[in-house]
């Protein structure tokens, strides 16, 4: 007689704030589930009152004793997440946004995920952006890294290729073992008022850092509907308080994750060269002849080094 496999209890958390049609579209995708959650918790604020009352019809209309709300009296997807964290049973935790509809067997292969692999602490996979009425392209090999002198590589929504060992995992699309979370819960400190940039990458840099193994699977998907946000962090709009704060949060992971000498490469590196997103001095003068020109580049180095200053005191203290 064959000897079953034991089952893995599976959670899936889900932050949502006056979204209801995408949390529509969410909880749909994970009801039509190959292996349905043992649990679905919504977090939701509040005082999102239409969110609570779409949620109050959809429960008495359908019931289902495996979802359940729960309700958040702070803003921001941090303290989402950690209530989440909280009011979760289960032994594997799935997060994703309510803009995204994760594909049917979505859970099925992070159940199996995590029943064969004692040593994985989290998995995550491809969000296939839909933007603009068509669906962000390209290929990447390199996904979910940073390098020892701060330069970050994100790629999650255009990997491809066969599952391997990464260091950061993407909200929209990841999951993490229990007993690999223990005590750890994401990081109050990071600023912002909504998405809080950049909380994964906390997350999951913690989380390596003691000693569990990460992993991007290209082929756990879910498919990713970005909305405008309902706080001051919009996608893509610039705002000076949002782009401080994920600045803010971008260099105060990375002075407290980097070694001494990666600390002061990253001072050097942001400063004169960073990335498209956080452009240092000489690469905000190589976007003169983009759209938004050199006068916006120069903004944001301008913000990024005060996000620089006051990331170091935080750090420091």
């Amino acid at each position: 007689m064959p000897i079953r496999e034991p089952q893995v209890k599976v959670s899936v958390i889900v932050p949502t704030y006056r979204r209801t049609a995408d949390l529509a579209r969410c909880l749909a995708a994970l009801d039509a589930q190959k292996r349905r959650a043992d649990e679905v918790i919504v977090v939701a604020r509040h005082d999102d009152y239409a969110t609570l009352d779409w949620l109050r019809t959809r429960e008495a209309n359908r019931p289902d004793p495996r979802r359940w709300l729960v309700l958040l009296h702070k803003p921001g997807v941090v303290a989402a997440y950690n209530l989440g964290i909280e009011s979760a049973t289960g032994d594997v935790l799935c997060f994703t946004e309510d803009d995204a509809a994760p594909h049917p067997d979505w859970i099925a292969r992070i159940s199996r995920a995590f029943r064969h692999h004692p040593e994985l602490g989290g998995l995550g996979g491809r969000d296939i952006v839909h933007q603009r009425n068509g669906v962000l392209e390209g290929k990447k090999p390199r996904v979910g890294l940073v390098r020892w002198y701060g330069r970050t590589i994100g790629n999650h929504h255009i990997g491809h290729g066969k599952a391997r060992k990464v260091q950061v995992l993407k909200g929209v699309n990841m999951a993490f073992r229990r007993n690999a979370i223990g005590s750890q819960r994401f990081d109050a400190r990071l600023r912002g008022t909504g998405a809080q940039t950049h909380c994964e990458m906390a997350f999951s840099l913690n989380m390596q850092r003691r000693g569990w193994t990460l992993i991007y699977d290209p082929a756990l998907l879910v498919e990713h509907f970005p909305d405008p946000r309902n706080e001051d962090d919009q996608r893509l709009t610039f705002n000076d308080a949002a782009f401080y704060n994920a600045s803010f949060n971008l260099r105060l992971i990375l002075c407290e994750y980097l070694t001494p000498a990666g600390r002061l490469a990253f001072i050097l590196y942001s400063t004169l060269i960073g990335d498209r997103a956080n452009p240092g001095f000489v690469r905000a003068l190589s976007l003169a002849f983009e759209k938004g020109g050199l006068a916006l580049a120069l903004r944001k180095w301008r913000v990024g080094l005060r996000a620089m200053r006051g990331a170091w005191q935080e750090a420091v203290r």
